[in-house]
Formats: C-alpha cells, sequence, structure tokens
C-alpha cells in the first residue's frame, strides 16, 4: 500500500505541489528518503521518529520509503516533516489516508510530536485556497493561514491533537485571521532643524515614489531625514499588505500571523554581502531588496559598499524584480523598492571646508564618489546637497510643518497618480508617460537645453519627466510646466571630477 500526502515546495513567492508518497514494504528494516531533499528533509527521518516514539508508536521493523514528487524538483526546508509523519501514520492504518486527500500539509515536528513553525504558511495557504484544498499547519501560524479566504485551516498543536480532531474525537479551535496593524510614525520632520532644500527633495520623493540621494559632511541629518520618510509614505493598501506579507512569511518573519499597513524600511550594513542584499544563499531566501518590496531600502554610506554588491541592485531597480539563478533553482522576488542612499562627500567628509577638508580636494573627493558606479547614479531621480547644520539653526524653535502636514500632500498627490492607473509616477512610462508628463513649449525648451548640457541619457531624460510631473502634481498642476521642469533639473547634479 501507497499512502499519499500533499504538501509545498518553496520556489520564490511560487508554492508547487508536492507529493509524499510512503510506502511499507517487506526487507530490511530501513527509513529512506528520496526525490532530490536536502539535509533538513533528510534529518526529517529523525525527527519523525522520535515523534512517533514520543506518541508510544513504534516503527514497523520493514522497508519505509518516502518518495516527495515530483523527484526532480529540488526540496528544501522543514515543513516536510509533518507530511512525512502523516503519509507514514496513514500507510501504518493509524489514520485514514482517503481523508488527508483533501488537506495540504507543512509544519516541523519537535522530537516530543510538537508541531513548530515553519517559514512559507501564507504562501502554502494561498495555495490551497487555488487547489481548493484545506491546510494543516503549526497552530501558532493558524492566524497567518486564515488570511487566505475561503481555506479551512486545522491549526494543531501536536501530532496527536491532529489525529484526534481527523478521527472526530477531539474537537480544535478554528483559528482566526491575524491583526492588521495601524502605520506606525516613525521620526517626525519637526525634529530636522533647517535642511529645507532636502525636506522638499524627500517630500517629491515621496509622493513620486522616486530614488533619492542625499550628499552632505557627517551629522548634517541624512540618516534622520532618510527615517522620517516612511511617515509621510501613505500606509500599504489591502493588496500590498499581502504582497509584502508573503515575502516575510517565505523569509519567516512574519510573527503571529499579524499583518502591518506600514511600509518596510530595511537599512543594511555596508558590510552586506550580495546574496543578503539582493539573495540567494544555499536555500536562495530574499534579500534585503525584496524584504523592502513596496518599501524603502536605505543604504548609509554608500561608497562603502562593495561596488559589484551595489551594482546588483542595477537591475532590480529597473525591473521591480529579483532573478536568483543557481544551479538547482531558478527563484523570482518582487523588488519593487524606493531607494534611498546616504554619502559623505569624500573620505574625511567635509569637502567644502577649509578648516576641516583633507589636502588632497578635490581628488579626495573623485576618487571616494568614483566608487559608485555611473549607471547605478543613473537610477536615482533625487540627488541633494545637505549642507552642514549650524548652531544658529539648531538654537530655532521647531520647524511648524512636520510630517502629517506634508503626509497630506503626498497622500493627495498619490491620488492624483492612482487615477492615472499607477501605483506612483515612478512607474510612468511609455504612452501614460507621454500623456501625461509632457511638458508645455518653455518647458520643453528647457528640458531639450538641459539635455545637451548636462548630457542627459535617455533613461536620465524619462525620470526628469517622471520628478517633474510629481512636482505638477504636489503644486496640483493639470500641465506639466517651466518651473516643474526647472526644479526636476535642479536635484541632478554631475559628479565631481579630479
Amino acid at each position: 500500500m501507497v499512502a499519499l500526502v500533499s504538501t509545498v515546495a518553496y520556489l520564490g513567492l511560487d508554492a508547487r505541489a508536492v507529493e509524499v508518497q510512503c510506502q511499507i514494504a517487506p526487507g530490511l528494516p530501513r527509513f529512506n528518503v528520496v526525490g532530490l531533499p536536502d539535509k533538513a528533509v533528510g534529518e526529517s527521518r529523525e525527527r519523525v521518529h522520535s515523534a512517533l516514539a514520543a506518541m508510544g508508536l513504534a516503527l514497523p521493523p520493514k522497508r519505509i520509503t518516502i518518495n516527495l514528487s515530483p523527484a526532480d524538483l529540488p526540496k528544501e526546508g522543514s515543513h516536510y516533516d509533518l507530511p512525512i509523519a502523516l503519509a507514514l501514520l496513514a500507510a501504518m492504518g493509524v489514520t485514514d489516508a482517503e481523508q488527508l486527500a483533501d488537506w495540504i500539509a507543512v509544519g516541523e515536528l519537535a522530537l516530543d510530536g510538537r508541531i513548530v513553525p515553519s517559514p512559507g504558511v501564507l504562501l502554502a495557504a494561498l495555495h490551497a485556497s487555488e487547489r481548493e484544498q484545506g491546510l494543516i499547519c503549526p497552530v501558532a501560524q493558524g492566524a497567518e493561514a486564515r488570511w487566505a479566504s475561503g481555506v479551512p485551516v486545522i491549526a494543531a498543536p501536536d501530532l496527536i491533537s491532529l489525529l484526534n480532531h481527523l478521527k472526530g474525537t477531539q474537537q480544535l479551535p478554528e483559528p482566526r485571521p491575524g491583526e492588521v496593524d495601524e502605520p506606525e510614525r516613525g521620526p517626525d520632520l519637526r525634529q530636522v532643524k533647517g535642511q529645507e532644500t532636502a525636506k522638499r527633495a524627500l517630500e517629491i520623493a515621496a509622493a513620486g515614489g522616486h530614488n533619492l540621494l542625499m550628499i552632505g559632511p557627517p551629522g548634517a541629518g541624512k540618516s534622520l531625514l532618510a527615517s522620517c520618510l516612511p511617515g509621510i509614505l501613505p500606509p500599504l493598501a489591502s493588496t500590498e499588505a499581502l504582497e509584502v506579507s508573503m515575502v516575510a512569511s517565505v523569509a519567516g518573519t512574519l510573527e503571529g500571523g499579524r499583518l502591518s499597513r506600514t511600509r518596510p524600511f530595511r537599512a543594511p550594513h555596508h558590510s552586506a554581502s550580495m546574496a543578503a542584499l539582493t539573495g540567494g544563499g544555499l536555500r536562495v531566501r530574499p534579500g534585503e531588496v525584496s524584504l523592502a518590496h513596496l518599501g524603502v531600502l536605505f543604504l548609509d554610506e554608500l561608497p562603502e559598499f562593495q561596488r559589484a554588491v551595489l551594482d546588483s541592485l542595477r537591475q532590480p531597480l529597473e525591473t521591480g524584480k529579483v532573478d536568483v539563478a543557481r544551479a538547482n533553482a531558478h527563484v523570482s522576488y518582487p523588488a519593487r523598492v524606493q531607494l534611498v542612499a546616504a554619502m559623505n562627500p569624500c573620505r574625511c567628509g567635509h569637502l567644502g571646508d577649509a578648516s576641516l577638508a583633507c589636502s588632497r580636494a578635490p581628488r579626495c573627493a573623485a576618487d571616494y564618489q568614483g566608487k559608485v558606479s555611473g549607471p547605478l547614479l543613473d537610477r536615482i531621480d533625487l540627488h541633494v546637497e545637505v549642507e552642514a547644520v549650524s548652531a544658529a539653526d539648531l538654537a530655532l524653535p521647531p520647524p511648524a510643518e512636520g510630517s502629517a502636514e506634508v503626509a497630506a500632500r503626498v497622500a493627495r498627490a498619490r491620488e492624483c497618480q492612482a487615477a492615472r492607473g499607477v501605483r506612483s509616477n515612478a512607474e510612468l512610462e511609455g504612452d501614460v508617460l507621454e500623456q501625461h508628463a509632457t511638458p508645455d513649449e518653455a518647458g520643453r525648451k528647457l528640458l531639450h537645453q538641459a539635455a545637451e548640457t548636462m548630457r542627459l541619457s535617455a533613461r536620465s531624460y524619462t525620470r526628469m519627466l517622471r520628478v517633474a510631473r510629481t512636482i505638477a502634481d504636489l503644486a496640483g498642476a493639470d500641465e506639466v510646466g517651466r518651473i516643474h521642469v526647472a526644479e526636476a533639473l535642479s536635484y541632478r547634479r554631475q559628479p565631481p571630477r579630479a
């Protein structure tokens, strides 16, 4: 007899159907798991054996074969423990094999028979919803699974409770969907003294979803400005919150099934590797750029990152996704992020200050800023100089306008962009861009002159149109005018030359 139990394999944000087949046949006692299992799946034999022993069950002294079908699909992760155990129990006659045909099972087993959390339950629930099946998962992740509408969910604390529920001798409670947290507000813009130009650039970046680079000396407030950005961005819509939660689920960071409407804000250290930033590793996990999907990726001390690591962001910034290719897997993760970067003008950080700057200026600045490639800088829409804050500025009272007032203007601008069928102006392209972002006659002349003088690439030209459209949205203008183009061009700087 062969017992069958359904489960899933995770490839990026896709859940692929996997059938766990268990056969108990005469022969020397052996317990084999086949079907391209990784080390974690191979070790499930010991966890399943100990969990059954904790229930008072012993494995039959026969040849036990577990096949994970399709056999050519790599199987990774500890969530195969539960389906393997259920298939084995069905083959032993402990539970009804036909009853398990309507369920997909995921979960890791502890040695005492408890069913403990494993990453990716939300993806498994969505897959079960598509196949019109139910889901068996750990009790700690029942709230997460309930976000997939219309899916029967059995959230079991341990194997004994699950078997009793299936037999009808015990009723496990129906899990409830996790709570939706209200958007969190970080630092307020009222904390920022001076820096009016930088705050204006931050508002434009938030209104249009544009990438932003801040260049200034240490202590000028670049990191504080970046941390204020989530507070002026509009909260995640319901569908966006589900997208973000899917990435968190497969990464194993979705706690208690709680969905948040706060946009992600990720700030990796400059020592981050390419796999940490874009995704990869032995089990191909999402990187920081995917964990920041639909949110903000803040790279402080930009030139201190390895150049190859920074250049790996060029494709995700254009396409909105990361394709991780490995010999045994090809995985795609979403990566539609808003990049905010900060850097010093030179290694010593005080370029332009005669009392503090090093004697190697301007060569020092050219060498330091040259660590960031031109193609990456070309993908950043707004370049703003952040000047040092004087003692007189610090002595001033807090500004009258804070994050709440700026967020209201950003929300109105985003409503205009939603009417165009896009999330933000950063997504405008093709005919929609031509229709809504083409400047008036005076604006076109200025833009063409600037394109020749500044030697703007086709990408930069398009991005200037998008920024100008955002500035017009903030001003409540239907047409992009010369003044909007002029302001957009003012945020485009040329790199220093040695």
